[in-house]
């Protein structure tokens, strides 16, 4: 005996295809990012001047039981002065799909350069400030953090 099956509808294909796709832009937005994406990201806002380590302090835990919500806050030491301050400072985790976290920027009025925010991570990483300083120099510090339940799913 010879077995029919049936021909899938127009409809039940554009669904199966609609679904398909879904499924790549959701797989592709938790794709893991890279160390060199970090770089690719600093050239791209810094080009390729030198960093230094020094006058920043980050603050976030060794180990964040779970990824979705993670404190992090951060202090520049400056006088914050028109003539010496902290532009901007910007946040990058180097193991997220999309390795910019955020940016704050700032002005002498500001008094200190400094602030607190939660992040979220899909794995154990390193996460990188950079302080734009006004003279143009650039300040950077990496800390390690272990994730033991990630944000991405």
């Amino acid at each position: 005996m010879i077995q029919e099956f049936a021909r899938p509808s127009r409809r039940e294909l554009l669904v199966a295809g609609g679904l398909s796709a879904a499924a790549l832009i959701i797989g592709s937005r938790c794709a893991f990012a890279e160390p060199a994406d970090v770089e690719a990201e600093l050239k791209k806002l810094f080009g390729g001047k030198p960093m230094q380590n020094a006058k920043i302090k980050l603050t976030l835990p060794e180990i964040a039981e779970n990824g979705i919500q993670v404190p992090i806050s951060f202090e520049v030491e400056s006088p914050m002065t028109p003539d010496n301050y902290v532009k901007s400072l910007h946040i990058f985790a180097d193991g997220n799909p999309f390795p910019p976290v955020f940016t704050y920027h700032f002005t002498p009025e500001a008094g200190r350069a400094a602030g607190t925010n939660k992040i979220r991570l899909a794995k154990t990483q390193n996460i990188i400030a950079v302080a734009e300083m006004s003279d143009g120099t650039l300040n950077t510090v990496k800390s390690p953090i272990k994730v033991t339940l990630g944000g991405c799913g």
